[in-house]
């Protein structure tokens, strides 16, 4: 299934309507604002308003399943994001990422390997996955890597819509 047609909510309750993304490229990040990687947070937003007049975005999916290092109530995200790094680009609801509760976003996601092979279970917060404009996975990176590291910043430029 394309990722586009999965169902979730925003992070305010109502549907994060995925569908609107089709013919986009986006990059889709499991976040949390407890972790040593949430600094990624202010990259990940230069990476969306660098990049969303050409038909980006990136989706911000809170996960608590680390080392509960995202704790907070979707109202207490929203502001912790938008205080501390000013984030625009949209979140979904809190949800698994790995599991028997693993949401059906992930997956659609978790089979395409990363650069290093792996595939399966997200391994820690800001796993990022880029998703091209119709629906399917096209890269993944390791949640250590920035950005704007040049890999992730070029498939992104790769995945752009022409």
């Amino acid at each position: 299934m394309p990722v586009h047609d999965v169902e979730i909510q925003d992070l305010r309750g109502g549907p994060a309507d995925l569908a609107q993304y089709r013919g986009k490229a986006m990059l889709v990040v499991n976040v949390a604002s407890q972790c040593g990687l949430t600094p990624q947070y202010k990259g990940l937003e230069e990476l969306h308003e660098r990049y969303a007049p050409r038909g980006f975005t990136v989706l911000g999916v809170p996960c608590n399943q680390f080392m509960g290092q995202e704790p907070g109530t979707a109202e207490e995200i929203a502001e912790f994001c938008s205080t501390n790094y000013g984030v625009t680009f949209p979140m979904t609801e809190k949800i698994e990422v790995n599991g028997e509760g693993r949401h059906p976003l992930y997956r659609e996601l978790v089979d395409f390997p990363d650069a290093g092979g792996h595939t399966g279970d997200i391994r820690w917060n800001f796993e990022k996955f880029l998703v091209g404009p119709d629906g399917s996975v096209v890269a993944r990176f390791a949640p250590q890597t920035e950005p704007d590291d040049d890999a992730l910043v070029a498939a992104v430029e790769r995945a752009l819509p022409a």
